[in-house]
């Protein structure tokens, strides 16, 4: 009698090891986890309501649009220090350039939109064509940029503040698609949230369904592979470093609109909040794997937890210190849920 050996190429993956292989599995569990925790020591009953869904997807948008493409550039292998500054420097560049220089407002838009581009271009030429570490490069650009937005801001106004946006011509208009409210059930959300919705729809679609998705996971896993399998390996890598810088900016004028104004050290600091977003939503700090839904749970993690702490009554204090377990905790958990993905054969 003749036994048949099944060939493994032809085997059916079971639903449980598809699952496994989601990188944004942990990411998923973390956050049903910790709305669970906050809604269990809320002090106020509002926080699974529908204000406070209003309250923490307010604080989770912003994070949210950058860093879905955070995750983008670190599964192609790199980092980008200068989102947070460039949040601040877009802010201050519109409204600098519609109260001192009295451009429209789309004008004003475009021209950041540009800048933000070509900031991105050059990170991403520096990166690959000098080798140089682009946490080293990004940072050099975080304290080009940072110090650009104190002394041009103070030099232009005299403080350290552009204020009045909302006398600018064209304003209405810009402020209702960037920067207005509307009404879900019995509370205001910020129209933020459709950006990133839309933003975490284009990039999955990106990173999944398109060559240059494809482009983007090769590049971070192995470069010389990709390279002689003819993957553009450096163009791939600079998109990646001016879609980062774009969405940055993209964030900075939705602030100056909803503000009406900008502060020089607007966004400093938040860079790492949308890179532990992306580490958190499981993309590895190496490159090659990842995905744009888990940044985006990330950064739903991140609002939860900033709108729960003060809900619970906590010491807001111990904000950072959470952040810091969630980090952790959920980069142990992606590490052995994808040790049990590739452990399983059905």
């Amino acid at each position: 009698m003749t036994t048949q050996i099944k060939d493994e190429r032809v085997s059916q993956t079971s639903f449980a090891t598809k699952m496994l292989q989601r990188p944004e599995l942990g990411a998923l569990i973390g956050a049903g986890v910790i709305f669970f925790l906050f809604w269990s020591v809320d002090t106020t009953g509002n926080f699974a309501a529908i204000g406070g869904t209003a309250g923490w997807t307010d604080i989770a948008a912003p994070i949210g649009i950058i860093a879905v493409f955070v995750a983008l550039l670190m599964i192609g292998g790199e980092f980008d220090l200068s989102t947070g500054v460039m949040v601040g420097t877009s802010g201050l560049m519109a409204g600098l350039l519609t109260t001192e220089y009295n451009l429209n407002v789309w004008v004003a838009i475009a021209l950041v939109f540009a800048f933000a581009l070509l900031v991105g271009f050059i990170n991403g030429m520096v990166v690959v064509n000098t080798g140089l570490p682009s946490f080293i490069v990004t940072l050099a650009t975080f304290f080009v940029l940072r110090g650009a937005n104190l002394a041009v801001t103070k030099e232009l106004t005299g403080t350290v503040r552009v204020a009045n946006v909302e006398d600018s011509n064209g304003f209405d208009q810009a402020h209702a698609i960037f920067a207005s409210k509307m009404m879900i059930g019995t509370s205001n959300f910020q129209v933020s949230i459709i950006w990133w919705i839309l933003a975490t729809i284009f990039a999955t679609w990106l990173l999944t369904r398109t060559r240059f998705g494809n482009w983007i996971f090769a590049s971070g896993g192995d470069k010389v592979a990709a390279r002689n399998a003819g993957v553009p390996v450096n163009r791939t890598k600079i998109i990646l470093f001016m879609m980062s810088s774009l969405s940055a900016s993209f964030v900075g004028i939705m602030f100056v609109l909803r503000l009406q104004g900008m502060q020089a050290g607007q966004g400093v600091g938040m860079e790492f909040f949308y890179i532990i977003a992306a580490a958190v939503g499981g993309t590895l700090l190496m490159g090659g794997a990842g995905s744009a839904i888990g940044a985006s749970i990330g950064a739903a993690i991140m609002g939860i937890a900033d709108i729960g702490i003060p809900y619970a009554l906590w010491d807001q204090d111990w904000r950072w210190t959470f952040i810091g377990v969630i980090l952790l905790a959920a980069v142990l958990v992606n590490t052995w849920i994808g040790t049990k993905a590739k452990g399983a054969k059905r």
